[in-house]
C-alpha cells in the first residue's frame, strides 16, 4: 500500500548571495506500509530562478521541521540537509535520514496530531534559511501510524466458513437428466450465420434453431493460444498517424499552473482552481493560514482560530496590548478610521459570528454560554441579558469561558483600563487615540432592536469585570473618558491584553 500527497507552492525569495532567486517547488510526500513501515517521508523541489531557468548542480541548505497541533505547534523532530540539485534542476532528500537537531523521527506518535511540516531553505547552501512554508499532514504521514497493525495480541478465532478449493481439472459435469430437452442441441449439422455489424442497444437473440450442436462447442472448443505481448520493444507512432504533431512538439505549454506577471507572485489550489497570492515586500515571512498562504510582516502575528493579524504594543502603564480591536483590519490611523473599528461582542460572548457588524438579530435569549448561531440576540426586559440566567464567570481570565482574545491574550479588567485612561494626555477621545493603544470612536450596538449608534462619536471597549447583572466598560467622548457600567447585551468593542 503507498500513500502519495501531492502539493504545488510557487514561492518568492529575497537577495541572496547578490542574486535574486525564484523558486517553483513541487513537493512529493510519500509514505510506503508494507511488511514493515519505513521511517522515512521523500520530499523533491524544483528550483527555478527569476528567468524562469534551473538552478541545477547547486548545493542548497534546508532544514524540516514537523510541528504537532497547529502552524505553530511545538517541533517534536528537527532535521537539516545539504542536497544538490540535479541537471534538472530537482532535488531530492529523504526526512528522516538527515542531521537531526531535535526529537526522533522513528519516535513520532501519528496519531496524536494534527501534524504540520515546515520547510526552510537556504538556496545558497548554508543555515540563512529565508524561504519557509507550512502545510498541513493529511493522509501521507499515517501511512506510518498504519504500522501499529503489524502487531497483534491475544488470539483470532476464525468464524469464516472453511472453503475447499475447486479442483478445476475435473471440469463441471451436467448430466442430460439436468437439462429437460439436450437432444434439440446435439445435432452435428451446425452452419454459422453470417456476421454483421451488431446493434448493440438491441442486444443478442438467439433461438434454439440458430444452433444446431450445441454439444460441439461444450466438448470440442478450445481457445486460440494468446501470444505475450513484447513489451520491451515499445510502440512506434509516426509522424502520419498524428494529423499535427508539430503542435505539440513546438507549441505545448503545462496548463495546470497560471502564468504570473509580477516576480514573487504565488499560486496555490483553492480546491477548485489555481488562485493567484500578490508578491510580498522584503523582509515579510510567509504564513499558512488554513490551506491558504498569506505575507505577514516579520513583527506580526496571526491567530491560526480566527485568522486575527496583530501587532503587540506597549503602553505607558508597561502592558503589552493588541494594536488593534479584535475583527479590526489594521492598526487606527485615526480616531475615526473606520477600518480599525472592528467587532461589537456581547459581554461573555465568543467568537461565533454574532460580533459581526453584518450578522443578524434574534429575541430568543440562549440559556447556555454558547448560544450555537451567530445572531445579535435582542433583549427588551431586565435584566437585559443575552444569557438566561446570566453567568457572571464568562470572560474570566485567559482561559476564562468564551475568552474570544488569541492565545495569551484575555479582556482587561477595569482596573486595567482605569490605569490606561490616568496615563492618556487628555481625559477624552483625543486622549485615548494619542496613547500607544490608537482607541477609536466605533460606536456600540444596541440591545432592544441590534443597531448601530453612536459610530464616530463615543467609544466603548467592554472590561471582563462586572457589577449586578451589569458588566462594567470603558466609555469616551470628545469631552470625557470614564469606566461605566451597563446591562450585558449591548455589543461593545473588544481590545486583548497579553496576559
Amino acid at each position: 500500500m503507498k500513500l502519495k500527497l501531492l502539493k504545488l507552492l510557487k514561492i518568492r525569495e529575497i537577495k541572496t548571495m547578490r542574486k535574486l532567486l525564484f523558486i517553483f517547488v513541487s513537493v512529493l510526500l510519500a509514505a510506503g506500509v508494507y511488511a514493515q513501515s519505513p521511517q522515512k517521508m521523500s520530499y523533491q523541489a524544483v528550483i527555478r530562478n527569476t528567468s524562469n531557468a534551473l538552478v541545477t548542480d547547486t548545493e542548497i541548505g534546508m532544514q524540516i521541521s514537523i510541528l504537532q497541533g497547529s502552524i505553530i505547534g511545538t517541533a517534536v523532530y528537527v532535521e537539516t540537509q545539504t542536497p544538490t540539485t540535479n541537471a534538472n534542476g530537482l532535488v531530492s532528500i529523504e526526512i528522516g535520514a538527515g542531521t537531526v537537531l531535535n526529537g526522533d523521527f522513528a519516535t513520532i506518535d501519528w496519531a496524536n496530531g494534527p501534524y504540520f511540516i515546515k520547510t526552510e531553505t537556504d538556496p545558497a547552501g548554508g543555515t540563512s534559511y529565508t524561504i519557509t512554508g507550512t502545510s498541513q499532514l493529511l493522509s501521507v504521514p499515517y501511512a506510518l501510524h498504519a504500522k501499529t497493525a503489524e502487531m497483534l495480541t491475544g488470539g483470532i478465532t476464525e468464524t469464516d466458513p472453511v472453503f475447499n478449493a475447486w479442483d478445476k481439472s475435473t471440469g463441471i459435469f451436467i448430466t442430460e437428466s439436468q437439462i429437460s430437452d439436450l437432444d434439440h442441441f446435439t445435432t452435428a449439422d451446425e452452419i454459422d450465420p453470417v456476421f454483421g455489424a451488431w446493434d448493440k442497444s438491441t442486444g443478442i437473440s438467439i433461438t434454439e434453431s440458430q444452433i444446431s450442436d450445441l454439444g460441439n462447442y461444450i466438448e470440442t472448443e478450445t481457445d486460440p493460444e494468446f501470444g505475450a505481448w513484447d513489451k520491451s520493444t515499445g510502440i512506434t507512432i509516426t509522424e502520419s498517424q498524428i494529423s499535427d504533431l508539430g503542435i505539440y512538439l513546438e507549441t505545448e505549454t503545462d496548463p495546470r499552473v497560471p502564468t504570473g506577471n509580477q516576480i514573487g507572485q504565488m499560486q496555490y489550489w483553492n480546491g477548485a482552481a489555481w488562485t493567484t497570492i500578490a508578491e510580498g515586500t522584503t523582509g515579510q515571512k510567509l504564513t499558512n493560514l488554513h490551506g491558504v498562504p498569506i505575507w505577514i510582516d516579520n513583527d506580526e502575528n496571526v491567530d491560526p482560530n480566527t485568522g486575527q493579524v496583530w501587532r503587540d504594543v506597549i503602553s505607558s502603564t508597561g502592558q503589552t496590548w493588541m494594536d488593534r480591536n479584535l475583527g479590526a483590519s489594521r492598526a487606527a490611523t485615526s480616531s475615526t478610521d473606520s477600518e480599525a473599528y472592528g467587532d461589537l461582542y456581547q459581554w461573555g460572548r465568543g467568537t461565533d459570528g454574532h460580533e459581526k457588524r453584518t450578522s443578524g438579530n434574534t429575541s430568543t435569549l440562549s440559556t447556555t454560554d454558547i448560544p450555537g448561531h451567530d445572531d445579535f440576540i435582542t433583549v427588551g426586559s431586565h435584566p437585559y441579558d443575552w444569557r438566561n440566567p446570566p453567568n457572571d464567570d464568562l470572560w474570566q481570565g485567559v482561559s476564562g469561558t468564551n475568552n474570544p482574545c488569541p492565545s495569551g491574550y484575555r479582556i482587561p479588567t477595569e482596573g486595567e483600563w482605569a490605569a490606561e485612561i490616568a496615563s492618556w494626555s487628555s481625559n477624552d477621545a483625543v486622549g485615548a487615540f494619542d496613547s500607544p493603544l490608537k482607541l477609536t470612536v466605533a460606536g456600540k450596538r444596541l440591545i432592544s432592536v441590534g443597531t448601530f449608534n453612536d459610530m464616530g462619536s463615543r467609544g466603548y471597549y467592554s472590561s471582563s469585570t462586572v457589577g449586578t447583572a451589569l458588566q462594567r466598560y470603558l466609555y469616551f467622548t470628545s469631552s470625557t473618558a470614564a469606566i461605566e457600567s451597563a446591562s450585558r447585551a449591548y455589543g461593545h468593542s473588544v481590545r486583548c491584553i497579553k496576559d
